[in-house]
C-alpha cells in the first residue's frame, strides 16, 4: 500500500507541476547515443531516421546511433542488460524508453481491469528505480526519457482493444518526467503527441492510426512522427538546408543562410549563380520498409509540418520580368515556375531530382542497408535477452543453446521468428562481419555527405540560357 501511495504522489506531482517537456540539446560531434526499448526501437526506423537527419543536416558532425531495442521488453528486462548492452557501447547520450509492455495487455478484459493496471505500472516503477540508480551512476552520458508511444484504442482496425491501458502508460509517462525533471535529464513526450494526430485525422477517416494496424508497432509514418518530434524537442526545428533570396532587378543577394553563393549575374531576364550549401536535404522515403508494413515514411508528411521545419531549401527570386522560368542545376533541368511563384520562393528539397537531393538518396541507401545489418543484431540479441538468458544460457552460443532453441521453436513462434539471425550470429566471427560492414557504411556515408557546389540557372523558358 505505501508503494501505491508514493507512485501516486510522484504521478500527481508531475502533473500539476508539469512541464512540456525538459530541455534535450542537440546531439554533438563525437557523441554516441543508445537508444534502449522494446520492439518498438527493435524493429523501428525512427532512431535511423534521426541519424539521417544530423547525417543530412550537420555533414561534419559525425555522430553514432546505436539502436538497444528488444522485443517484448519491459523495464526489468532493459535493468538486466544495461552493462552488457548499453553502458558496453560507452554512450555519451542514453536514451530509454519504456511502457508499452510494462503497462500489460489482455488484463484490460478482466473484471479486476483497474487492479491489475495499478500492478502493471506499480512493478514498472520499482524497476525503473533500480535503472535510475545505474544510471545516476553512470555519469560519462546524458540522459533522455523518451515516453513510449500510445497504444491507439480509438481507431476502427480490426486488432483488440484494450480500454484504460493508455491511460496507465499515461501514468508510466508521468513518473518519467517526474525522474527526468528530479535529475535534470531530458523529456520527451511521444504519447500525447501522437495521440493528438490520431484523434484529429480520425475524425476524417475512422481507420486512421499512427500505431499501425494492431495498435501497437508504429508504421513507417508513425516513426516520422517519432524522429520530428525528437528533433524539435532538441531544438533543431527552423535550421534550414539553405535559404537563398536574390533581387533581379538590381542584381542583389538579400539572403542566404547556411549557404554560400558566388559569381552572381541576375537581371530582369534571368539569373545564374554558383552555389554551395552547409546542409544536404533531408530525403523522404516513398518506399515501404520493415516486415509487416503498409505505410511509407512520406506518407506522415500531410500530418506534421516536417518539410517546413526541417526540410526547407528555400530559393527566392524577386524581380523577375512576368513570364515563365526554367530553373536548371549543372545543365539539368529541375522545374518550371512563374515569376510570381520564384518570388515567393520554392523548397528546392521537395523537388527529388536535383543533384544534392541524388546525393541525399544515395546516404539514405546506404543508411538502411545500415539498419538492415542492425536489425538482424537486434534479433540475434532478441534470442540472447528473452529466451536464453532466463534458461542459464546467455551468450553460451554453443550447441546446447542451439538444441534448446530448435526445440522452442516448434511451438513459440518468435524464437521461430528471430531463429535464423542467431544461427548467423552466434558465431563470433559473423557478428564480427557485421559490425565491420555497418562501420564500412557509417564510413561512406560520412565520405559522401558533404555539398558541393552547384551551378545555378534561372532563364526564361521561352529563350535560349545563358552562354
Amino acid at each position: 500500500m505505501k508503494k501505491i501511495i508514493l507512485l501516486t504522489l510522484v504521478i500527481l506531482s508531475a502533473a500539476i507541476i508539469r512541464l512540456t517537456a525538459q530541455d534535450v540539446r542537440p546531439f554533438q560531434k563525437g557523441d554516441r547515443i543508445v537508444f534502449e526499448g522494446n520492439s518498438i526501437t527493435h524493429g523501428g526506423h525512427y532512431h535511423s531516421y534521426v541519424w539521417l537527419y544530423y547525417m543530412t543536416h550537420f555533414p561534419d558532425r559525425r555522430i553514432e546511433i546505436f539502436n538497444c531495442g528488444i522485443g517484448g521488453d519491459v523495464a526489468g528486462g532493459m535493468y538486466k542488460r544495461l552493462d552488457s548492452d548499453v553502458f558496453s557501447k560507452h554512450p555519451t547520450v542514453i536514451v530509454l524508453t519504456f511502457g508499452m509492455n510494462d503497462a500489460g495487455y489482455y488484463e484490460y478484459l478482466q473484471p479486476d481491469a483497474k487492479a491489475q493496471a495499478d500492478k502493471k505500472v506499480q512493478q514498472s516503477y520499482d524497476d525503473y528505480q533500480k535503472i535510475e540508480k545505474r544510471l545516476l551512476a553512470y555519469t560519462p552520458a546524458q540522459k533522455i526519457m523518451l515516453t513510449s508511444p500510445p497504444f491507439d484504442e480509438t481507431a476502427k482496425v480490426k486488432s483488440p482493444v484494450f480500454p484504460g491501458k493508455n491511460a496507465a502508460m499515461l501514468r508510466i509517462a508521468d513518473f518519467q518526467e517526474a525522474s527526468a525533471k528530479k535529475h535534470g535529464w531530458g523529456f520527451i513526450d511521444l504519447s500525447r503527441p501522437m495521440t493528438a494526430i490520431n484523434e484529429r485525422e480520425q475524425q476524417r477517416d475512422s481507420t486512421f492510426t499512427l500505431q499501425g494496424q494492431g495498435r501497437i508497432h508504429p508504421d513507417n509514418d508513425g516513426h516520422l512522427v517519432m524522429a520530428y518530434l525528437i528533433l524539435k524537442k532538441q531544438g533543431l526545428a527552423g535550421k534550414d538546408v539553405a535559404n537563398v533570396h536574390i533581387d533581379a532587378g538590381n542584381g542583389k543577394i538579400s539572403r542566404s543562410d547556411n549557404c554560400r553563393i558566388s559569381n552572381l549575374s541576375a537581371t530582369p531576364a534571368g539569373i545564374r549563380f554558383d552555389y554551395l550549401a552547409n546542409s544536404l536535404p533531408f530525403p523522404i522515403d516513398t518506399l515501404v520498409r520493415g516486415w509487416g508494413e503498409i505505410k511509407a515514411q512520406s506518407d506522415a508528411l500531410p500530418y506534421i509540418p516536417f518539410m517546413k521545419e526541417f526540410d526547407n531549401e528555400r530559393l527566392a527570386v524577386a524581380g523577375l520580368k512576368s513570364g515563365s522560368y526554367v530553373l536548371k542545376m549543372d545543365g539539368e533541368k529541375i522545374g518550371t515556375w512563374s515569376a510570381e511563384e520564384l518570388a515567393g520562393g520554392i523548397n528546392l528539397a521537395e523537388q527529388r531530382n536535383t543533384p544534392e537531393y541524388r546525393q541525399a538518396l544515395a546516404i539514405m541507401t546506404l543508411n538502411e542497408t545500415r539498419w538492415e545489418i542492425e536489425k538482424k543484431f537486434r534479433d540475434y540479441y532478441w534470442m540472447e535477452y528473452s529466451f536464453l538468458q532466463d534458461k542459464g544460457l546467455l551468450f553460451h552460443d554453443d550447441v546446447a543453446a542451439l538444441d534448446t532453441i530448435r526445440e522452442a521453436a516448434r511451438e513459440n513462434i518468435f524464437v521461430r521468428g528471430n531463429m535464423q539471425a542467431y544461427i548467423e550470429g552466434h558465431f563470433k566471427s559473423v557478428r564480427e562481419a557485421w559490425k565491420g560492414e555497418m562501420k564500412l557504411l557509417t564510413d561512406k556515408i560520412y565520405a559522401i555527405n558533404k555539398p558541393v557546389s552547384h551551378r545555378v540557372e534561372i532563364t526564361p523558358a521561352r529563350r535560349p540560357p545563358f552562354p
